[in-house]
């Protein structure tokens, strides 16, 4: 083994031993409708530095005003890369230090039932996300409902191109939700003749099955008056 390779195995290591010996905690919240000020991130974890208080989104040069999409990057990945966090739930994160017209462009929908679930779907560079509470606000991880597929994709700062199998225009503002998460609705379709991209299946959104560790424990969700929050801790557990 070399000097280099050692160093680096060695690295991982003690990151992941630190890492798995403290939690992660995160307070959020965001007005689904409108951009608001009060809207917030805060997250603490045990890497020195990799936390943010209140951060928000700084109109002047619309992004967040202490980094948040930067910071939060230890605790969504692993040192090899693998993911140890859904992808879609970080996606959400970032909602709150970014402008309206975010939401808007994702189509960001947020719902709560009778029984009291809540589901948060929405549709980024052409993947849907979608994440479903029990009927006491609990979202629960590591194996919690996290689902993600590929409706559409990209191109640069364009809008998204989504199937017509799921968007009756083409468009993210008009995705059908019902669609995207129904299994019989099969993917591999081309998404439009311009390129070669295809839809996907649905997958579930969770921590990568050969991460160095991944995050467990449950957060509690709560929306009211177009008001989501979420708020509690999640353990480090070494795989």
């Amino acid at each position: 083994m070399s000097k280099r390779l050692l160093v680096l195995v060695l690295l991982m290591a003690l990151v992941a031993g630190f890492v798995a010996a403290q939690d992660l905690t995160i307070d959020y919240q965001l007005n689904t409708r409108r951009y608001d000020t009060a809207n917030y991130l805060t997250f603490t974890g045990p890497i020195r530095y990799m936390a943010v208080e209140k951060d928000g989104l700084d109109a002047t040069s619309g992004a967040s005003k202490l980094g948040s999409t930067e910071v939060f990057q230890p605790y969504r990945v692993d040192v090899l890369g693998k993911a140890v966090l859904s992808k879609g739930f970080r996606g959400l994160l970032l909602f709150a230090v970014a402008a309206q017209d975010q939401m808007e462009a994702d189509n960001l929908i947020v719902e709560k039932d009778r029984s009291g679930v809540i589901t948060i779907q929405y549709v980024h560079r052409g993947t849907a996300y979608r994440m479903v509470t029990d009927s006491q606000g609990r979202l629960s991880f590591p194996n919690g409902e996290f689902e993600a597929r590929k409706v559409g994709y990209i191109a640069g700062g364009s809008p998204q191109v989504i199937s017509r199998d799921f968007s009756n225009n083409g468009t993210a503002g008009r995705v059908d939700y019902a669609k995207v998460w129904n299994a019989n609705v099969a993917g591999g379709t081309q998404i439009d003749s311009s390129r070669s991209d295809t839809t996907g299946d649905i997958q579930k959104d969770v921590a990568a099955a050969d991460s160095m560790f991944y995050w467990d424990g449950t957060l509690y969700v709560t929306f009211d008056r177009n008001i989501l929050k979420i708020s509690g801790g999640l353990n480090a557990v070494k795989r």
